[in-house]
């Protein structure tokens, strides 16, 4: 992985994170990669989809990042957030490269963490 792809890739997951506290459809829509777009067909229905099966992402009240993992599927980026609840949740974002090299994000799954919130 080039240098910088740590730093690219955490300010695409920041800026999603943003986009979904302002409830900014398009903007959180911009960020997924195009099978998740295509999956979904418009932002209203993306952003539906996380606010009712994903509220730790939706509402974040912090995001802490830690291992970038390459896998056999590809690289793997975990974020600890803290939901709206106080729970903490371990986000494990898939990343690919669009088509014109930029990162974005392919999926997102969520386990329970061993870490307190405060």
């Amino acid at each position: 992985m080039a240098t910088g792809d740590q730093t690219a890739i955490q300010g695409v997951i920041t800026r999603q994170l943003q986009a979904f506290s302002r409830d900014d459809a398009d903007g959180a829509f911009g960020f997924a990669s195009r099978s998740i777009q295509d999956q979904f067909g418009d932002p209203p229905r993306f952003l539906e989809m996380v606010r009712r099966a994903y509220p730790t992402v939706h509402r974040s009240r912090s995001a802490e990042f830690t291992e970038l993992k390459l896998t056999e599927g590809g690289v793997v980026q975990q974020v600890e957030l803290v939901g709206p609840n106080g729970e903490a949740e371990l986000a494990l974002y898939s990343m690919e490269r669009d088509s014109a090299g930029l990162w974005k994000i392919s999926g997102c799954v969520l386990v329970r963490s061993a870490r307190v919130a405060a």
